[in-house]
């Protein structure tokens, strides 16, 4: 996967970008970005990228000039069109499903603004999908773009090092996940459960699937909504709801 990255601020993705899963995303070729500064792409003398919006009201707007001609550069070196990502706090919200899909393209472009908003023009004409990552305003749309193109890269075949880890991941199952432990069996008191010392592995998934459902049914009973319930997890709700 490739990803170009429209923004002012194109230092603020270094960090992020190389280190960790996302370096390694990079050494292993399954993953490639740049950063585009569509301040570059400005015609005024000022090199101005917003302006006061007309009607009146409080704010800056991006003007449309300098991010259309940056996606009309970007267009001749991508061999099909690919998926342009607004991140605005009137989009989506992101979800793992989400993550799934753009997963799935081979190349991504996300338009991150700042100020007060866009020019609608630039989300009518140029724009696939628009994301935002909740219920609240950020300086501007670097942080959201970190956030989507984090959760999507670690999906990409051969990022991670163990191939169960992603499907097992909180909400790829349509559930919160079970607890783990790792050594020590025994720290300050605190006993990690037998079953998971048991070796009896049928045992120990249903001990995780059992807890999973009790998770999800104590912290986000919403995902149970839309979860197919087997008669087994419908009898441990059952059971949950005597319990507590």
């Amino acid at each position: 996967m490739h990803v170009d990255i429209l923004t002012l601020f194109p230092e603020m993705f270094t960090g992020v970008m190389n280190n960790s899963i996302l370096k390694k995303a990079q050494e292993n070729g399954a993953f490639s970005y740049q950063t585009v500064d569509f301040r570059q792409y400005t015609t005024n003398k000022h090199h101005k990228v917003d302006d006061y919006p007309y009607g009146g009201g409080a704010g800056m707007v991006l003007m449309p000039q300098p991010i259309f001609d940056a996606m009309d550069d970007l267009e001749g070196k991508h061999k099909s069109k690919p998926r342009v990502i607004l991140m605005c706090p009137q989009g989506e919200t992101f979800s793992q499903k989400k993550a799934e899909e753009l997963a799935q393209e081979e190349q991504l472009i996300f338009i991150c603004g700042h100020y007060e908003g866009y020019d609608e023009r630039i989300r009518q004409e140029l724009v696939t999908d628009e994301i935002s990552i909740g219920d609240y305003i950020l300086t501007g749309g670097e942080l959201g773009a970190m956030v989507v193109i984090d959760s999507v890269a670690r999906l990409l075949p051969g990022v991670l090092g163990n191939k169960a880890s992603a499907p097992e991941d909180s909400f790829s199952t349509g559930l919160l996940e079970h607890p783990h432990y790792t050594r020590p069996a025994v720290f300050r008191g605190l006993e990690v459960p037998d079953v998971l010392l048991s070796g009896n592995h049928k045992h120990i998934e249903t001990w995780r699937q059992k807890q999973s459902i009790f998770r999800t049914w104590m912290r986000r009973p919403d995902l149970l909504a839309n979860y197919q319930l087997s008669n087994q997890e419908k009898d441990w709700i059952a059971e949950f709801k005597k319990e507590y």
